[in-house]
C-alpha cells in the first residue's frame, strides 16, 4: 500500500506543508486546452488542491484518491458552499468513475501519475476523455536550496542514502519516475497527439539558475521546510522503524528531520534558525496531450 493511503499517515500535516501550484502552470494548461470546460477529472487528488486552485474553470470537478484520509481532507478543505462544482470519491486512478463515455474535457494528475498502473489507466482514459480533450499530468522532484549548494548536497545524501538511519531505503517504488521528471510517463500515441513536455532542472547558483521553465519556487522559512520533510513518504517509513525518535517540537529528543537540519546548520548557520527565510526551487515536469 502506498504510504499516503495508510490510515496512520498524517493527512492533515501533509495538507498544511505541501507546496501549492503556481497560476503559471494552470495558465499553461488552459492555453493548451481546446473546446468545452464542462468536466475535469483529477486523479490522485490528495487533499483537493487542484480543485481549489483550478476547478472553478469547469462546471464540474471530480477528484479521486485511494486514501480515505486524503478524501476526508479534500472534503473538509473544499466546502460545498464555496466550491459547489467539486466532488471527491475514494478510488484508484484505474477505477471506473461515474462519468459518461467521452464526458471528460480535462484529466489532471498532480504529483500522482508515478503511482498509476499505466497499462490499466490509459484504456480508461481512452473511454472517458472526449476527442480533443486534454491530459495534463505534472510532478516535481526534490527542491534545492537555490543559494546553498553544500546544504543541498547534504540533504540529498540524507534523502537517498541506503543507510537504514537515513531516508533512501524507505522511498516507495515510483520515486525514480519523479526524480527523472516523469519521462517514464508516456501517453500512448495511438490515443494521444500533440504531446508536449515542459521541464525545469534547478541549480544552486541562485534563483532561476537552472535549465528550462521555472514553475515551482518559494521563499520559505527554515522551520517550514523542516515540516515539509516530515511529509515525505520515506519519513513515514523511517518513523515506523525508529518509533522512539520523536521530533523536538513534540517533546522528544529529535527525529530524522531534526537530525538533518542539525547537520545542515553545521554547514550553513542559517539552517539552524527556523525563522530565517531561504529560496527553494523544485525540479518539475508538465506533460500535456490531446485525445485523438
Amino acid at each position: 500500500m502506498a504510504t499516503f493511503a495508510k490510515k496512520t499517515f498524517n493527512t492533515a500535516s501533509y495538507a498544511a506543508a505541501r507546496p501549492s501550484y503556481p497560476q503559471k502552470l494552470y495558465d499553461l494548461i488552459l492555453a493548451y486546452h481546446q473546446g468545452p470546460r464542462e468536466q475535469c477529472l483529477d486523479l490522485g487528488c490528495g487533499h483537493g488542491i487542484v480543485a481549489r486552485q483550478f476547478g472553478s474553470n469547469f462546471s464540474r470537478f471530480l477528484g479521486t484518491d485511494p486514501s480515505e484520509g486524503m478524501i476526508e481532507q479534500a472534503r473538509k478543505l473544499t466546502p460545498k458552499a464555496q466550491f459547489p462544482f467539486a466532488e471527491f470519491r475514494v478510488g484508484f486512478a484505474e477505477d471506473d468513475v461515474p462519468i459518461p463515455t467521452g464526458g471528460v474535457d480535462v484529466v489532471t494528475a498532480a504529483q500522482a501519475s508515478h503511482w498509476f498502473n499505466q497499462p490499466k489507466l490509459y484504456p480508461l482514459l481512452r473511454d472517458k476523455v472526449r476527442r480533443g480533450g486534454t491530459l495534463a499530468f505534472w510532478g516535481y522532484k526534490d527542491p534545492v536550496f537555490a543559494d546553498y549548494p553544500k546544504a543541498t548536497a547534504i540533504l540529498n545524501d540524507y534523502a537517498y542514502s541506503q543507510d537504514k538511519d537515513k531516508l533512501g531505503s524507505y522511498w516507495p517504488k515510483g520515486r525514480e519516475i519523479v526524480q527523472d521528471k516523469l519521462r517514464a510517463i508516456k501517453p500512448p500515441e495511438s490515443d494521444w497527439e500533440d504531446i508536449q513536455r515542459t521541464e525545469y532542472e534547478p541549480d544552486t547558483r541562485g534563483v532561476n539558475s537552472g535549465e528550462g521553465t521555472v514553475l515551482m519556487h518559494k521563499r520559505i522559512k527554515v522551520g517550514e521546510y523542516k515540516e515539509y520533510v516530515r511529509t515525505w513518504s520515506p519519513y513515514h517509513g523511517w518513523q515506523e522503524t525508529h518509533p522512539d525518535a520523536v521530533a523536538r517540537n513534540k517533546g522528544g529528543k529529535g527525529d530524522i528531520a531534526d537530525i538533518i537540519f542539525d547537520d545542515l546548520a553545521r554547514e550553513d548557520e542559517i539552517m539552524g534558525d527556523e525563522e530565517s527565510e531561504i529560496e527553494i526551487e523544485w525540479g518539475s515536469a508538465v506533460i500535456l496531450a490531446r485525445r485523438r
